[in-house]
């Protein structure tokens, strides 16, 4: 009964981190959801959401996420994979992290000068006679700068899903026959795919409300849900709108975690973690 009493008595600071910086916020955006521009209570907002230019948005939104996260797995699995079969592989990993560590406007701004037209790249280009070419401002240079800065996060999780693989299991399928496409088809990817799910997680929700890279990296020509919910407050100042489409992005963002949920079995069942 004592401990029962002790452990609720610790558990007291977290229940209240909890209230201020989660729940409180959420249910401030919440509030202001149902506010015009002058202040009157409204459902107006929600409706305006569901018009085409909100659902534009959205879909627009996804589509740059979905290929922010599938560029970034193609390049973060084969990389998690090769490490794992490194001597130092902790070392290595060690590095690709570490430019994460750097601020995220200093790294844009470096991608500014890369990709400049009297940046390294131009150079390049023009000694093979390409000439001058406008790659800032463009949805490549805006995909090419959100991979670079979200690699970290997709090869951590899966990286560490691969190092507590059970290597015996895929010397047994080796054994038995199998060939290495379904070795990793039926044995790595299976047994490594909550690392793959938490990867996705860290990427494609934050990828969802990128606003600083679209303005000073695609010019604003890419527009996300996070761009629509800076321009809302701190623009046209409607608090309104913005809470109503930052009251979407968390319902997306949920429905995102649950269908990217983790189940714990397979890897931990079969693999020497266990």
């Amino acid at each position: 009964m004592q401990n029962k009493t002790t452990k609720t008595f610790y558990l007291i600071p977290y229940y209240v981190w909890i209230v201020l910086f989660v729940v409180a916020p959420i249910a401030l955006i919440g509030y202001y959801s149902f506010f015009d521009l002058s202040g009157n209570f409204t459902l107006e907002n929600y409706l305006n959401f569901f018009t085409s230019v909100y659902l534009k948005l959205t879909l627009s939104s996804f589509w740059y996420a979905f290929l922010i996260t599938f560029f970034t797995l193609l390049i973060a699995y084969p990389t998690a994979y090769l490490l794992t079969k490194t001597r130092h592989k902790q070392l290595w990993l060690l590095l690709i992290i570490i430019p994460s560590w750097i601020n995220l406007l200093l790294k844009t701004y470096a991608f500014i000068g890369i990709f400049g037209l009297y940046g390294p790249v131009n150079a390049f280009l023009n000694i093979f006679g390409f000439g001058e070419t406008q790659i800032l401002f463009t949805d490549f240079s805006f995909v090419f700068v959100a991979v670079y800065i979200f690699i970290p996060f997709m090869i951590l999780p899966i990286f560490n899903s691969l190092d507590k693989l059970n290597p015996s299991l895929i010397d047994a399928s080796r054994d038995l026959g199998a060939s290495s496409w379904t070795t990793f088809s039926k044995v790595i990817l299976p047994l490594t795919i909550n690392g793959v799910k938490a990867g996705i997680q860290a990427v494609f929700i934050p990828s969802l409300s990128l606003f600083m890279i679209t303005r000073l990296i695609a010019g604003n020509k890419v527009i996300t849900l996070g761009t629509a919910i800076e321009q809302q407050f701190l623009v046209t100042q409607n608090w309104g709108m913005g809470s109503t489409i930052a009251v979407f992005l968390i319902i997306f963002m949920v429905i995102i975690m649950i269908i990217t949920g983790q189940r714990d079995k397979g890897a931990t069942a079969n693999g020497k973690n266990k």
